[in-house]
């Protein structure tokens, strides 16, 4: 399985549900008890079904909350989500364990709702992920995937849009696992048994324009210095050769610098549209 930074993680997922929880309706969270979270990473995707399980219960008649539990392999991502959630409303109704998305620490028919989201994409078999969330589910299953090769950039500075798309669909073909799998998950539902399986899709926009926040300006002096493509130079030198990763990474700074000197004079915005998929079936 492919493994993240907490940063990284913050980065890409930052903001993600604020305007897109109509997106989570076919999870039926108001009537959920026990939903497990696979491959949770720093829990954001844990606390917002935490709070959309309130939300959507919010005047009607009930019982106790429902309760989310975080899962993932790694420990010090299981530690910042266990940080962050103390800090929320939802503090004592998350529980985090560690443990493999294909091997998960709990029984069958435990939770009524098990959700993952962006983790089939970083996996070398992901049909072996939904059948474990099949396996432990009594009657949802839903993935949240990304399709990275549909991923979309709009920018003020020209260069910024070519170069993010050949780099992109360099990546797409360099990496091992399927990052666009996207809607395809459909086909590992069926397999796996599932029925009345639904996708529907969610654009993720992330914006960046005046007043720049902190974690915008980094991003624009990583373009500059190269460190953001350098996150991905092995898969990128997989697609291409490391000739041609010399030359995009030259071309990539020469791009950061113009970003730079754009927001310098508040002149810089750019959007990128994150296509993900989310798709529900259930237990039959």
């Amino acid at each position: 399985m492919r493994r993240f930074s907490a940063e990284y993680l913050e980065h890409t997922r930052r903001g993600m549900w604020e305007d897109g929880r109509d997106a989570l309706t076919d999870l039926e969270l108001a009537s959920r008890e026990r939903v497990l979270d696979v491959g949770c990473g720093t829990g954001e995707l844990t606390r917002v079904l935490a709070a959309e399980a309130d939300a959507t219960r919010a005047g009607e008649a009930r019982g106790a909350d429902a309760t989310v539990i975080g899962v993932d392999a790694d420990p010090e991502l299981l530690s910042v989500a266990r940080e962050a959630e103390r800090e929320t409303e939802a503090s004592g109704r998350i529980d985090y364990l560690a443990g493999d998305a294909t091997r998960l620490p709990v029984g069958d028919d435990v939770v009524d709702l098990a959700v993952c989201q962006a983790l089939l994409i970083n996996l070398p078999d992901p049909a072996a992920a939904v059948r474990e969330l099949v396996r432990v589910s009594s009657d949802l299953v839903a993935a949240v995937e990304p399709d990275n090769a549909d991923v979309r950039v709009a920018s003020t500075v020209e260069a910024e849009e070519r170069l993010e798309r050949e780099a992109r669909e360099a990546y797409v073909d360099g990496v091992e696992t399927d990052i666009a799998l996207g809607g395809r998950v459909r086909g590992a539902f069926d397999a796996a048994g599932l029925v009345d399986v639904r996708t529907r899709r969610y654009v993720h926009e992330k914006r960046t324009e005046p007043p720049y926040a902190e974690a915008a300006l980094r991003s624009a002096a990583r373009k500059a210095s190269g460190a953001g493509l350098s996150d991905h130079r092995e898969e990128l030198i997989a697609a291409t050769s490391e000739t041609a990763y010399d030359d995009l990474r030259g071309r990539w700074r020469e791009m950061g610098r113009e970003v730079v000197d754009a927001m310098g004079s508040e002149e810089y915005e750019r959007v990128e549209y994150v296509p993900f998929d989310v798709t529900v079936g259930r237990v039959n």
